[in-house]
């Protein structure tokens, strides 16, 4: 089968789907499909194989904030697959992968990449009700399936009242090499020469409002042990790191806190014994992911899909509401026994997400689009 994926952006400051949206398409090509994987990009646009996957990305027209694209929609006019599958909501890229499914008779697919979760439906709403009118208009309602990566966000899509077939498949997470791990943690010690001496509690996600981050600096400012180090490092969007720390400043807890920005640098899993994303809202939440498959147990909220931490043992996800008491429980552990969690969540996720999983899923969905039978999950 010869599937066709776009992604509005392969840049990792836009987050989880530049990254994941690129493991899944690796792996459906190691598992014996052809995959083009197209994306728009601030530069000339470029073009390279990874084995037998193919990616393209073509210049990003203005306004580069709906990721139009001449070249990508030029492309797309010409090209040819047997499924259509887009990445994301509310740009023009989707509107492109609409007109190429149409003029191939091809089903279209649609990942909503969290963005129609409840919290994320209803922010900025008028705004993107004029996207889905006018950005790609009649998208939604022409897509064959959708692509869910939780079972919450499938139920999200019902209760929004759409009634095409939903995959339910997964993020997929690789085990970082030792090699790896061992240059992130030297690299962070440089950056954070006090997370040596000090327990760190780790943030790494975009700074956006969705992900409660001033929530959370309150809170741990309130009830997380003084002698533990707030480690926050992620894509500046709402907020930049020298605004965070200026937010701390105001407190008047001085050396509680520290905000980096992370663009280029690795992920600093591998200095925290304890991972926080307190998020309004997620589809999957690749960074707890992550963090589990680094050995580091994770305290989230329950409008993350992670209940299972519950289940395992490897961490906690707990309503808002009751997170301040759920972090004065983590940090009160002690950090061999958070070390054992984060064993426990390591072997639990490198066992339960696998990309390799989530394609032959993601495979035989596709299949069944394309002969009419694909089945429609609750």
């Amino acid at each position: 089968m010869r599937s066709c994926h776009i992604v509005p952006s392969l840049e990792a400051r836009h987050g989880g789907p530049s990254k994941s949206v690129l493991g899944l398409a690796s792996a459906l090509s190691r598992g014996g499909d052809a995959v083009e994987l197209l994306s728009t990009d601030p530069g000339a646009g470029w073009h390279r194989n990874e084995g037998s996957l193919e990616i393209r990305a073509f210049h990003r027209d203005w306004p580069a904030s709906v990721c139009g694209s001449s070249g990508l929609r030029s492309y797309l006019g010409t090209a040819s697959a047997d499924i259509i599958h887009h990445h994301s909501i509310w740009l023009r890229t989707l509107h492109y992968a609409h007109r190429a499914a149409r003029r191939l008779g091809a089903p279209l697919v649609v990942s909503p990449r969290g963005m129609m979760n409840p919290w994320a439906w209803s922010h900025h709403s008028r705004k993107k009700a004029i996207a889905r009118a006018l950005i790609h208009p009649g998208a939604f309602e022409a897509a064959a399936g959708w692509h869910a990566t939780s079972r919450e966000e499938a139920d999200s899509l019902r209760a929004l009242g759409f009634r095409q077939p939903v995959c339910v498949s997964p993020n997929g997470v690789v085990a970082p090499s030792p090699e790896e791990s061992a240059a992130a943690v030297q690299h962070w010690r440089a950056v954070v020469p006090e997370s040596a001496q000090r327990p760190v509690a780790l943030f790494y996600s975009r700074f956006h409002k969705k992900k409660r981050l001033l929530e959370l600096i309150d809170t741990w400012l309130e009830y997380g042990p003084g002698d533990w180090l707030l480690l926050l490092v992620g894509i500046p969007e709402d907020y930049a790191p020298r605004a965070i720390e200026d937010y701390v400043l105001r407190s008047g807890q001085r050396g509680r806190v520290r905000a980096y920005d992370g663009t280029g640098h690795p992920a600093p899993y591998g200095i925290a014994s304890l991972f926080l994303l307190p998020s309004h809202s997620e589809s999957f939440g690749l960074s707890i992911a992550e963090a589990l498959a680094h050995g580091v147990p994770a305290l989230v909220t329950d409008t993350t899909p992670w209940a299972g931490l519950n289940l395992t043992g490897a961490g906690w996800c707990v309503p808002w509401e009751e997170f301040s008491v759920a972090l004065r429980e983590a940090t009160s552990e002690g950090l061999d026994s958070l070390r054992r969690r984060g064993s426990v969540g390591r072997e639990w996720v490198l066992r339960e997400f696998s990309w390799e999983k989530s394609a032959r899923t993601l495979s035989e969905f596709y299949a069944g689009l394309r002969s009419g039978g694909a089945a429609r999950s609750p």
